[in-house]
């Protein structure tokens, strides 16, 4: 068994608790990290090669070229949100048919998503540890009066204090910031620009209490288990992204004692809308176990990625959520059964530019969710008879359909014909039409040049797309008209 951590302090910690854990148990447990000697190195890969280590955890030295495990069957990923897509493809290179086991408390969209669509498997622990309080938030400006009663508070009661820095270039003007407000604790920094050793002793000094304030960047986020600090001041929160937060927060309040979260920003700092809406989200859901939730509002402010590229956020832009999310399904749903055959190019969606209102205005259908539910069935309809019958319904319960309901169901119907003719896009202007048609091909080429010599108004230009002149300045004319040349377009296309 293997399991990767991102920091090597977090390794060294759960080696120390796998240890602890298993001492009457004949395993042999190993670490692998840059804490660890030259000569215990070459010793773990020894052990990992010949299949005598059984638990080895590490950092991502565990996916160098060095490593060859003889026979591994189960690998676990512990905060999985800080490893890249990169990261996750060499684990799966590891090995084909190894059991993934993958922990956090805020997965990353693109890992949200694939759960949710039932690539991975997902469980949540919603039930906290007896006696667990919830950590009190507090959102606020830079004050020196605030931050010293809250550190001295935490200090007071016997407690500790993590204080987070976003750059390691303000953290000397922080620490004298620092002991200017609280000249009555003892302050220890630690960063990446350390070595590990430099950082390992700081920890080490600053958990044997030696210091009461830990001055850090975020190297502290990802698991470090101090159940003393029970106070947290993040300088300059906005700056961080809300899983951050949310794991940073996950510092204190590891005991039954309750924990504080003081999150400060920039006197008179106008902050973007992204950075409100985090920290509004942050305090919102002060709960325990609420890291789904929190993940959750984390894709819907950044969105799902690309689950099958490298972009771990993002929205899908190209055919809209809902959409993807049925295509996506679906194509599960497939994969699963064995079902899935190769799509034939020529699915596609027509796009129809008119320049008319095609909407479903409040004052017809005032409820979102009912109103969601009629664009969804208005863009699955596929036949004469299914229009029929939705129209009747939408009239039975919300009255006469008003125009705007109206041109979108005739969208709906010319997209219809768009697809027989192999049309793919309309752009309609007040002198006419630009019909740009799939590949472009068209069924009957000949039956075409037969209607471009019958009228002078219809000219094919050299990229293949069909011009056509009309005074179109009216909303009626421009479906009335569009609606005609698809007919014809179908009727010539099916007549070859």
């Amino acid at each position: 068994m293997a399991i990767i951590v991102l920091t090597t302090l977090l390794a060294r910690q759960h080696f120390e608790t796998f240890k602890s854990r298993f001492k009457h148990f004949p395993l042999n447990i190993r670490q692998l990290s840059r804490l660890v000697s030259s000569k215990d190195l070459k010793e773990t890969y020894k052990e990992i090669e010949n299949g005598t280590a059984d638990i080895v955890i590490g950092t991502h030295a565990l996916l160098s070229s060095k490593v060859k495990f003889k026979n591994l069957s189960l690998l676990i990923v512990d905060e999985e949100q800080h490893f890249g897509v990169k990261h996750k493809e060499k684990i799966k290179e590891m090995r084909a048919n190894v059991h993934v086991l993958t922990l956090t408390a805020t997965p990353i969209p693109r890992t949200l998503q694939m759960s949710l669509t039932g690539i991975k498997d997902l469980s949540i622990i919603a039930t906290p540890p007896i006696d667990r309080q919830s950590v009190g938030t507090i959102i606020t400006p830079f004050d020196t009066v605030s931050i010293r009663n809250a550190i001295l508070r935490e200090y007071n009661r016997g407690g500790q204090i993590f204080y987070v820095c976003p750059k390691i270039a303000d953290m000397p003007k922080l620490i004298k910031k620092l002991n200017d407000i609280v000249p009555e604790i003892k302050i220890i920094a630690a960063h990446g620009q350390m070595s590990p050793l430099q950082i390992e002793k700081a920890m080490m000094d600053f958990s044997n209490k030696q210091y009461d304030l830990l001055l850090s960047t975020s190297i502290i986020e990802s698991g470090i288990d101090m159940p003393l600090v029970n106070t947290l001041i993040v300088h300059r929160s906005d700056m961080f992204g809300l899983a951050a937060l949310y794991q940073l927060r996950g510092r204190v309040g590891r005991s039954k004692i309750k924990g504080y979260a003081y999150f400060t920003v920039e006197k008179g700092k106008v902050l973007s809308k992204t950075a409100v809406k985090r920290l509004n989200v942050i305090k919102s859901l002060e709960s325990l176990g609420a890291g789904f939730s929190l993940a959750s509002h984390d894709m819907d402010i950044r969105g799902a990625g690309n689950i099958l590229g490298d972009e771990q956020s993002g929205f899908v832009k190209e055919v809209g959520v809902e959409l993807y999310q049925q295509m996506l399904e679906e194509t599960i749903m497939k994969l699963k059964s064995g079902d899935l055959e190769t799509e034939e190019t020529s699915d596609y969606v027509p796009s129809l530019n008119l320049g008319i209102s095609i909407l479903i205005p409040d004052s017809y259908i005032p409820d979102v969710n009912i109103k969601l539910e009629f664009y969804k069935r208005i863009s699955m309809i596929k036949d004469n008879e299914e229009m029929d019958a939705l129209i009747s319904e939408m009239i039975d319960r919300f009255g006469d359909i008003p125009d705007e309901v109206q041109n979108l169901i005739d969208i709906v119907d010319l997209k219809v014909l768009c697809k027989k003719a192999n049309v793919e896009k309309i752009d309609a202007g007040e002198m006419g039409l630009l019909i740009s048609f799939h590949e472009n091909k068209f069924n009957n080429p000949l039956g075409l040049i037969e209607l471009l010599n019958k009228s002078n108004a219809i000219k094919l230009r050299p990229d293949h797309k069909l011009n056509i002149v009309k005074d179109l300045k009216k909303n009626n004319e421009v479906l009335k008209f569009t609606k005609k040349m698809l007919n014809e377009l179908v009727k010539i296309s099916q007549s070859n």
